[in-house]
């Protein structure tokens, strides 16, 4: 069986992402701005994985591959991040709180490796959440 860690997750809006929507969002710069998971060393420890590693990220409501990389912000252990976009937005609740707007902070998270798996594109990502075929 897998290695699972538990963490939290926010999700923001970063400059490399505004950069790849700047190129178009099937662009490989926002693909590669967007399909990441940053994460503390201390993590990465717990994990038991290589920085780059393909990892699934699985919440309540659903999961996503993306590459878990060592964070360029100042996070601490147990926290992480995705930026926004189609492979966050797989993992966020959709419930707003009543304000309109789904809560992109704090979200409880599980980890594993999930090195043989492919990331998908960013059009897969979406037919995949609309339950359409991959073709």
């Amino acid at each position: 069986m897998e290695k699972k860690i538990k963490l939290n997750l926010i999700t923001c809006r970063t400059i490399q992402q505004g950069v790849g929507m700047e190129a178009g969002k099937t662009s490989q710069k926002y693909f590669d701005a967007c399909t990441i998971i940053q994460m503390h060393p201390d993590d990465f420890k717990r994990l038991g994985a290589w920085k780059n590693t393909n990892v699934r990220v699985s919440s309540s409501v659903g999961s996503v591959i993306v590459k878990a990389v060592e964070t360029r912000e100042d996070l601490v252990p147990g926290l992480a991040h995705i930026p926004m976009g189609p492979w966050a937005n797989r993992i966020v609740p959709a419930y707003t709180y009543s304000t309109g707007e789904p809560c992109f902070k704090g979200i409880p998270i599980e980890v594993e490796v999930a090195m043989n798996e492919p990331i998908m594109s960013s059009i897969d990502v979406l037919k995949d959440a609309c339950g359409l075929s991959r073709k």
